[in-house]
């Protein structure tokens, strides 16, 4: 039986799904052995059902939904026999952040008063107020130029910028339309910028008059971190980290408030490949290493859980980072196959395609170089720290029709081919986990830095 059709046989309720509980010892009676039962596609399949539910509205950053999905991810951590972090009394790594939320932008180019469909905004300053060219940096992307390009370096270099883009963008200018008015999130405020963008033809400035103002408000975020902890005698390597992550955020609801962004491959499909993993090597029970699982936070707006989770330890003792992003489908080099990206900075890529000679498969460089995505997840952040991070996905990006739609559901996905991947993933990483490999590491200068605005 396919897991689809299990699926379909098998549908769990909510209630059941957050009921699992392990027996426990009780009065002065000997505890016996924790047995871990060993990773199934049936658990994965009710992993997966319960993250891409309709009750979690699409686990938005600060809602009350997404502690719901926090909560259950730690269940299944307890269950599996994982412990905190040390200095942490649960698997919860609850941090604050700054919530920027735009609030109004009126902006008029050359006398003429430009649609609020045509606006855009990123911006950390509670109040702008530019009267003339003078006040701020002006930019035009005509109709031949990289507008990704462009926005970026301007992120990179921060500061304050009005862009004019050329209709010629409207569909990029859209996209990012959408991400800025879902708000920004920074760990602090210590850089005071803003990009403006207006969808205009205009070829040159003259007059511009721009006011627009944001709430700032702080907020709270939780990752939900796990240890397995090493094995080996010799403490050095036991000490040493191999970390297993994904987000478990997502875009909540449209709108309107009548669709769910169910978020079943972004990533529900990764984040139930951690647990799953983590049961997997929990019930090996030999983990020369310590294995670490984290289900990361807030992605979606900016990679914060990871900026925060990569500030409370040491990235020399992280090994590798395993970074799971939409396993969900097949990709084109197959059912059950899998790409990796920034397989050029390290040697990761070439260890683990020994490990998977065995199974007549690999691990395949990222096809789609154009379109950035070593930067798109949340392995950059320990990228840029020197740490073999890289992201692990089978998505088809040139056909996939369902990334960040509400038709992200669980009924889109190919569960067959995920278990493969997660079975792939198992094996290609068992030489991380009893420490007879261990990759190099990626070189942080031929890694781009953060943005400072958005």
């Amino acid at each position: 039986m396919t897991i689809k059709r299990q699926l379909k046989k098998n549908r769990l309720t909510i209630a059941l799904l957050t009921g699992l509980t392990l027996l426990s010892a009780c009065g002065e009676q000997a505890v016996p052995p924790v047995t871990i039962a060993p990773m199934t596609a049936q658990q994965v399949v009710a992993d997966i059902t319960y993250l891409a539910s309709d009750n979690l509205k699409g686990r938005a950053s600060f809602s009350k939904e997404i502690d719901q999905a926090g909560e259950y991810i730690s269940q299944r951590f307890s269950e599996i026999g994982l412990t905190p972090l040390e200095g942490y009394k649960s698997f919860e790594q609850t941090f604050k952040v700054t919530s920027i939320m735009p609030n109004a932008l009126a902006v008029s180019l050359n006398g003429k008063i430009i649609a609020a469909e045509n606006l855009a905004m990123a911006s950390t300053i509670a109040e702008i107020s530019w009267k003339s060219i003078s006040d701020v940096n002006t930019h035009i992307i005509g109709e031949n130029d990289n507008m990704r390009e462009v926005i970026g370096k301007l992120n990179h270099d921060g500061g304050q910028h009005l862009v004019v883009i050329h209709s010629a963008h409207s569909k990029m200018f859209a996209g990012y339309k959408g991400y800025f008015e879902r708000g920004l999130t920074k760990l602090n405020l210590e850089h005071q910028g803003a990009i403006i963008m207006a969808l205009a033809d205009d070829s040159e400035l003259s007059t511009i008059e721009v006011n627009a103002s944001t709430t700032i408000a702080e907020k709270t975020l939780t990752n939900i971190v796990a240890i397995l902890p090493g094995t080996d005698k010799n403490p050095a390597t036991a000490k040493e980290v191999i970390l297993y992550s994904s987000h478990y955020d997502h875009l909540g609801l449209t709108p309107d408030g009548k669709e769910v962004f169910n978020g079943a491959d972004d990533d529900a499909s990764g984040t139930s490949a951690v647990i799953n993993l983590a049961q997997h090597f929990a019930s090996k029970g030999n983990n020369k290493r310590t294995l670490m699982f984290s289900a990361f936070t807030a992605e979606e707006i900016g990679g914060f859980g990871s900026k925060y989770f990569s500030q409370q330890l040491n990235p020399d003792d992280i090994i590798a980072m395993i970074n799971i992003e939409m396993i969900g489908k097949p990709s084109k080099f197959g059912a059950g196959t899998i790409w990796m990206t920034g397989m050029e900075r390290s040697n990761l890529g070439e260890l683990l395609n020994e490990r998977l000679k065995s199974k007549n498969t690999e691990v395949y460089k990222d096809p789609y170089p154009k379109q950035g995505l070593f930067y798109r997840s949340d392995n950059a952040t320990l990228a840029r720290l020197g740490v073999p991070a890289h992201s692990f996905s089978s998505t088809q990006l040139d056909k996939d029709q369902h990334y960040h739609q509400t038709s992200d559901d669980i009924s889109s996905l190919d569960l067959d081919s995920m278990y493969k991947v997660i079975e792939s993933l198992s094996v290609a990483t068992q030489g991380l986990v009893d420490g007879t490999i261990t990759p190099t590491r990626i070189d942080v200068n031929k890694v781009r830095g953060q943005g400072k605005i958005y």
